[in-house]
């Protein structure tokens, strides 16, 4: 089973309308700004643990959608082609959610190994990444409680010193203004740290589309709002 065939898509789109400056749809990614790792496209994190002589290996990698989640997997089972475990966890989207999350056991017990990594995931505050732990078997059997705890563990050890990065979600704005008023739509989209991505005039008004993180897209909304009552 591929990453992709575990993730589940979903998308959020709100419409709001307002007088003169008209709001055609805010698409909000997010709430709020949330952790990531700080690792380079193709770069990753490792740290190794030793459990009764068996071996686990945690790759980490900051991974952006399905395709780098997968990318990523398949990169390690490559550099761990001889491992007869490569199980991996995955949370694709922002930190807590699950719709864009999956895992694996990858031959181990049903549910010792893959669930256990997504459940320290999920709570990790963590967002956009996938961990891969890979089992070298050390001639010790561990019982599935043993394996459940040397998973968690595995990926909780990694965690802990993983380097990160603070991302902020952004929110698109697109509406109308009219065109005598653009110089005081720049100033407001400006004092709130916000971009002017796009504009398309036509007759009297401009179609704008505008870029910011999620606190400040809602003050420019406000004050395009206030604007023209």
């Amino acid at each position: 089973m591929t990453v992709s065939d575990v993730l589940i898509f979903f998308a959020q789109v709100l419409r709001d309308e307002i007088n003169h400056v008209q709001v055609r749809n805010v698409r909000q990614m997010s709430d709020c700004s949330y952790m990531v790792p700080d690792l380079t496209e193709g770069s990753f994190y490792r740290n190794e643990i030793i459990i009764k002589k068996s071996r686990f290996i945690t790759s980490v990698g900051h991974t952006q959608g399905a395709e780098a989640s997968e990318a990523f997997l398949e990169k390690i089972r490559r550099e761990f082609s001889d491992a007869r475990h490569n199980c991996y966890a995955f949370n694709a989207g922002r930190d807590g959610e699950t719709s864009f999350a999956g895992c694996s056991d990858d031959g181990e017990p049903k549910g010792t190994a893959g669930r256990p990594m997504l459940n320290v995931l999920v709570h990790s505050q963590i967002g956009e990444i996938t961990v891969v732990v890979t089992r070298y078997f050390g001639g010790i059997l561990l019982g599935t409680g043993g394996l459940v705890r040397a998973y968690q563990d595995s990926v909780k050890e990694a965690l802990a010193k993983l380097p990160l990065k603070i991302k902020e979600d952004l929110e698109e704005l697109h509406f109308t203004a009219d065109s005598t008023k653009m110089h005081i739509v720049e100033q407001i989209v400006r004092k709130h740290s916000g971009r002017i991505t796009g504009r398309n005039f036509s007759g009297t008004g401009c179609m704008i589309k505008i870029t910011a993180g999620a606190a400040n897209a809602l003050q420019i909304k406000q004050e395009l709002d206030l604007l023209n009552r």
